[in-house]
């Protein structure tokens, strides 16, 4: 779409089932914000919406586990990760929740104009149904053995073992997670979108129109969809978390959140502006979702069907989906805690957005996986920011403070600037508008590699010596270039475009796209405000406490084992150990006095545990989101004991509870008989 009238952007609502990290804002926010951010600078009319995906089992199941309401789940990280975007600079215009009234009322009426116009199946069929619960189950509520490898902790709906999508049907010996029970079949009537007739009748041919505009990695994941042929899909559950399906013979029953969620969007938009229509319903708007991959289908094949079957809504333009990002070579997983949380970084870095900005950008998993290392990012904020961008404004501000009294020199003749000013400008944008935002941050750095080269072959500190005109002409077209990075920086560094307005002492009516380009943003003699620092050089040291950090809180939760309590380097196909190797493992039976959350750790639990004979060890351990303290003071636990002290968080842990993992990720402790002694050794 060429010169739309406005734009509607939205992030993928993220679950509000835990907190946020490198991984998500790596995927659906920063890329959304920097694209925003361009577009206001332009001026044009865009709103950014987003909020919390508040339904869907992962919440009611984490309730569950923690004996709390999915209420007081959703309000807890709701509020966690809106503070935690806000602080790292992702610019909403508003971030809603899909718990709100309002988002209840516009699911509902979405769903009476879809039932009302006939889109809907209506079909009977047989689910699994726990009889002492008196529930019916979806199918993450069904655990069994994976018919694939032999997993007894296989989903209903997948195996997280070997990854096989399943059904509850292909499961061995079901059991409901709710009771322990093996479930029963029972009829139920659901309601489907029919998306097998709506792929015959158009989605096809306008997937095909997307073939040329849309990522390679989007387009191809639909085309795989649509080559299998689509099916009807249920738009309601057996629940009661959610919003209530609205018809008098569906009690019991809630919409489906992959339906109910991505209308989300669209309840945000009308809580943040009463015309509200004209962004989801005028043809002159341009739609642009920004997702992870997991969400394509959704985002790219269900939700345009659920607004082209309403018939008032535009499709999406774009969704210009990201891959995912590793850490450290390994696959983020929260349930092992490896993952840098975005707020635990905002405690410890509370100055350095821009520096996790700028790494996050320039490793953006845009057309494939791509990895996060905390050594690389040391060495992209030391040898980039610091030395490139830092050393550049440090430099001309410096000099100009010394001998033109930080008073902006005569102007010279800058055309040449002005032209490669120019063309980095288009460059920027063309990147932007292409969605590919790491070619877009370094073209901006290209800008800063120029300045940089400029001050290297004029060498004002020498020229000053003998021509201090001459002088004065190379830190007027220095300054300038520094005026306009101050227009360039902001979508993708806001925090340091705010730091270079006021080391220029500019006024924010700056910050226009049309401004970039021009060599009179400063004016001569215009006084300048205090040089300082852009970015600090970070020490080895704080990098190799992220590091321990990040491996302490992993090996906090113990080497996962089977249910059966084979032992990991078994299933991992380890190479096997010495008895004697085992034989130097100290396992006592331990009793745990008492257990607290650890400050700005949400994984982590601080634990007294009583080991007999007097002594009372401290333990850290990254069980934080399984158990809650109050429900594990008093247990009886497996320790070993004569693990070397080592420090997590500052607290010396020493020793390490021995825990079992399932394939899920959940974890269960390994407990000693309740008649067994505190003290005892096991053996």
């Amino acid at each position: 779409m060429k010169n739309p009238a406005r734009y509607l952007v939205t992030s993928a609502l993220p679950y509000a089932n835990g907190p946020l990290h490198i991984g998500h804002i790596a995927g659906a926010y920063l890329s959304a914000d920097i694209y925003v951010r361009y577009l206001r600078l332009k001026g044009a009319d865009v709103k950014f919406v987003c909020g919390s995906d508040e339904h869907g089992i992962p919440i009611t199941l984490r309730a569950i586990k923690e004996q709390r309401t999915p209420q007081e789940v959703v309000n807890e990280f709701h509020e966690l990760n809106k503070k935690t975007f806000e602080q790292f600079g992702i610019s909403f215009d508003i971030y809603h929740r899909t718990s709100d009234r309002l988002h209840h009322q516009t699911a509902t009426e979405f769903f009476i104009k879809l039932f009302n116009k006939g889109e809907f199946i209506k079909q009977a069929s047989e689910q699994f149904y726990d009889e002492e619960a008196r529930q019916f189950l979806a199918d993450r509520y069904i655990e069994g053995t994976c018919p694939n490898c032999g997993n007894e902790k296989a989903y209903g709906d997948q195996c997280e073992k070997c990854g096989k999508s399943l059904s509850p049907e292909e499961l061995i010996n079901p059991h409901s997670t709710l009771s322990g029970k093996p479930p029963v079949k029972k009829q139920t009537t659901h309601w489907y979108l029919p998306l097998d007739k709506y792929q015959d009748e158009w989605l096809n041919d306008w997937l095909i129109s997307k073939a040329n505009v849309w990522k390679p990695n989007v387009y191809g994941q639909c085309k795989s969809w649509l080559d299998q042929k689509l099916q009807p899909r249920a738009v309601t559950r057996d629940l009661e978390w959610g919003v209530p399906v609205p018809l008098p013979e569906a009690e019991g029953k809630v919409l489906y959140v992959w339906f109910d969620a991505p209308i989300g969007y669209i309840s945000a938009t009308k809580a943040l502006t009463d015309d509200w229509e004209k962004y989801w319903k005028d043809e002159d708007t341009k739609l642009v979702h920004f997702i992870g991959k997991d969400n394509i289908v959704f985002h790219c094949i269900i939700f345009p069907a659920m607004l082209k079957a309403e018939g008032s809504y535009i499709l999406p333009d774009n969704v210009p989906a990201n891959e995912f990002l590793n850490l450290e070579g390994n696959k983020l997983s929260t349930s092992r805690n490896w993952a840098i949380w975005l707020h635990e970084y905002m405690d410890e870095f509370p100055d350095k957005q821009d520096v996790m900005r700028y790494v996050l950008c320039t490793n953006m998993p845009e057309t494939k996986d791509n990895d996060f290392t905390w050594k690389d990012f040391q060495s992209k904020n030391n040898s980039e920011l610091v030395a490139i961008l830092g050393n550049f404004v440090n430099r001309v501000m410096v000099l100009t403070e010394k001998h033109f009294e930080s008073k902006v020199p005569l102007a010279g003749e800058c055309s040449d600037l002005m032209d490669f000013m120019l063309k980095q400008k288009s460059a920027v944008a063309t990147s932007l508008e292409s969605y590919r935002f790491r070619e877009a941050i370094q073209e901006v750095m290209n800008v800063v590699r120029h300045g940089n080269k400029l001050l290297t072959e004029k060498e004002p500190w020498k020229l000053i010596k003998t021509d201090k005109e001459a002088t004065g002409i190379v830190l007027f077209d220095c300054l300038q270039i520094i005026a306009n990075l101050v227009v360039l920086c902001e979508p993708f560094l806001p925090f340091t475009s705010q730091k270079l307005m006021l080391m220029l002492n500019l006024n924010p009516s700056i910050l226009k796209w049309e401004n970039i380009g021009k060599m009179n943003l400063l004016t001569p003699g215009h006084q300048l405000g205090t040089a300082r620092l852009l970015f600090e050089k970070i020490e080895d040291e704080i990098i190799q406490k992220q590091i321990d950090q990040l491996h302490g809180n992993a090996a906090a939760i113990i080497a996962p084992v089977t249910s059966e309590l084979k032992t990991v380097e078994a299933a991992a196909g380890k190479p096997a150990i010495s008895y004697d190797d085992f034989a130097k493992l100290e396992l006592r039976v331990g009793k745990i006095l008492s257990a607290e959350k650890v400050q700005k750790a949400d994984k982590l639990l601080q634990l007294k545990v009583d080991l007999g004979h007097d002594e009372v060890r401290t333990i850290v351990s990254g069980i934080a989101q399984f158990f809650q303290p109050e429900n594990i003071t008093g247990k009886k636990v497996t320790v070993v004991a004569n693990l070397a002290p080592k420090k997590i968080r500052g607290i010396e842990s020493h020793g390490m509870l021995l825990m079992a993992e399932d394939s899920a990720g959940r974890l269960s402790f390994v407990s000693p008989d309740e008649e067994a002694e505190v003290g005892s050794g096991i053996s």
